[in-house]
């Protein structure tokens, strides 16, 4: 299953966000919560706004793959959403908004490629009564 892949390496990024947080944890020596720190907030919605897109955006991909569609198709955004969700994560550490914006642009228009997509492939056959 292709889209098994681009679970996989989000899984990856949401690990090294995940680790980011615990790093800046320690550091910051706050174990709840953000305790009015910049950069543990920055990190935490790193971390949130990841889990927040990622799990619509892999069900969609899934969905695709399920459906039919080429598998260029599926390689294709699940390459582009991963590329997105990197550029964001990373603009989101080092504050930078061009390419915060950039990833979640990217982000918005994979999930609506995804959607639209799902609905060209599905099967003709889900739309006509049961006899």
């Amino acid at each position: 299953m292709t889209s098994a892949i681009y679970a996989s390496l989000s899984a990856f990024l949401v690990v090294w966000l995940s680790l980011n947080v615990i790093k800046v944890r320690r550091a910051k020596q706050v174990s709840v919560g953000d305790g009015g720190d910049d950069e543990l907030k920055t990190a935490m919605a790193a971390q949130s706004n990841a889990l927040e897109y990622l799990p619509i955006s892999l069900l969609l991909l899934f969905a695709l793959e399920y459906n039919g569609a080429f598998l260029i198709l599926v390689h294709t955004l699940g390459i582009v959403l991963l590329i997105g969700r990197l550029i964001h994560a990373k603009a989101m550490l080092t504050s930078d908004l061009q390419r915060r914006v950039l990833g979640m642009q990217i982000t918005i228009w994979v999930i609506i490629g995804l959607a639209i997509g799902n609905l060209v492939f599905i099967p003709y056959g889900q739309f006509l009564p049961v006899s």
